[in-house]
């Protein structure tokens, strides 16, 4: 059971998606846990053929727990070929004959050693030969889905580790190829529309993740040295590019102001990097890359904060189209694991429910938390003259163990400097 967020402690299995028997892949999604907060997929860790379920479905474990055990195929199969070897080969499962293996095939290198494996149940399968077609990293669940609705694993962007295709993503490639994407027009944290529509939370779910959430927040505000600041963004050049760029695009693609300010407090993010990282036992660890938390309210009530990876490295359009996908999966209890414990820096705002400044709380163990209002037409002086601009005021919370006024003052000033040249962004 790995550790989905800060301050998980325990996870249940409510699906498998692979069963005994199935070669996986690092990266190939294997099961479904449900948290406190949210609904998540599970990748595996590691390569090698599908051997028991350690956990039964419905079964709620503490973090570490194994879940289901992985063997190598090619070494169990060369067991019976050694008669003099250590250990005798794992007897098949009960539910299935016993099975003939030869020895491995002519086209897989010998395995290096024997994996022990105490507790197999079933009889290891051999992996399958690397020659033939290209393999497209996907879920064995996902390759059963794309065969049934006849969508081209090749055509279809992998979201998984390593580019792997997941069975969500298969949906998504069938639904677009049906009706246009919605256009997430609200795809920032705590708005009410946008999205895909997904299914109310259970009973009692979202109790479970306010009380989750106002633990986690308690614990920041008593444990993480907030300080405050915030300026006031003029919007007038990006909000003219954005609506230049969306004249020739149909509803479903346009832009939203959303999209330049992320992508502006991640490129930020990685030119101050005091901001981007997190507080450890030994003090800051600065992020190697750029993961942008982005907070999304849940209809049914409670929040969570997704990241966006290597957002600072992403176009704005590619950005865009990656915000509604994230945005709908979170809403639809679908996210995968790194996407809720890889977040660097996270970003909120209440913009679209006409709020125009917000001061979140830091989420551990990050070290800053940016917020943006709703973008508004405000008398603005300059040079002398005095007129009207389209502006949006950003406003940050910060770790004051890790960066200062000056620092946070930087940032705030960059994310302003990006946003009055949007099209270098």
């Amino acid at each position: 059971m790995p550790s989905l967020g800060a301050d998980m402690d325990h996870g249940k299995v409510v699906e498998w998606l692979v069963k005994p028997g199935d070669a996986v892949h690092r990266g190939d999604l294997v099961a479904v846990v449900d948290t406190d907060k949210t609904v998540m997929d599970v990748e595996s860790f590691e390569d090698g053929v599908v051997g028991e379920y350690l956990v039964g479905l419905g079964e709620t474990v503490p973090v570490g727990t194994p879940i289901v055990r992985l063997g190598q195929g090619g070494a169990a199969a060369e067991e019976p070929a050694e008669p003099g070897g250590d250990g005798a080969a794992a007897e098949p499962a009960p539910a299935e004959p016993p099975r003939e293996v030869a020895a491995p095939p002519a086209s897989l290198p010998a395995p290096s050693k024997p994996v022990p494996s105490p507790r197999t149940s079933v009889s290891p399968l051999p992996i399958p030969s690397p020659t033939g077609p290209r393999r497209i990293r996907s879920s064995p669940l996902a390759r059963r889905l794309a065969a049934k609705l006849g969508i081209d694993l090749e055509a279809v962007v992998g979201t998984g580790q390593q580019g792997s295709v997941s069975e969500a993503d298969v949906r998504r490639a069938a639904e677009a190829a049906a009706r246009p994407v919605p256009s997430g027009s609200e795809a920032v944290a705590a708005s009410s529309a946008g999205g895909r529509p997904a299914a109310q939370p259970p009973a009692g779910k979202a109790a479970t993740l306010r009380a989750a959430l106002g633990s986690l927040m308690a614990k920041s505000k008593a444990t993480v040295p907030h300080y405050y600041l915030s300026t006031t963004v003029d919007l007038s050049a990006t909000m003219a590019l954005m609506q230049e760029r969306n004249l020739t695009r149909p509803v479903s693609a346009r832009l939203v102001p959303a999209a330049f300010l992320l992508k502006a407090a991640a490129v930020a993010a990685r030119e101050v990097p005091a901001m981007n990282g997190y507080w450890t036992d030994s003090g800051f660890a600065a992020g190697e890359r750029v993961h942008l938390g982005v907070a999304v309210a849940l209809r049914g009530g409670g929040l969570v904060a997704p990241a966006l990876h290597d957002a600072d490295a992403l176009p704005v359009d590619e950005l865009m189209e990656k915000l509604r996908d994230l945005v709908a999966r979170a809403r639809a209890g679908r996210l995968l694991r790194t996407e809720m414990a890889d977040a660097t820096i996270t970003v909120t705002s209440l913009g679209d429910l006409g709020v125009e400044a917000v001061f979140g709380v830091i989420v551990p163990p990050q070290v800053a938390m940016v917020g943006f209002g709703r973008v508004v037409e405000r008398p603005w002086a300059e040079n002398g003259m005095l007129g009207v601009r389209q502006a949006v005021t950003a406003t940050l919370s910060a770790d004051h163990r890790v960066s200062d006024g000056l620092g946070g003052g930087r940032y705030l000033t960059r994310i302003q400097e990006l946003l009055l040249t949007p099209e270098e962004l």
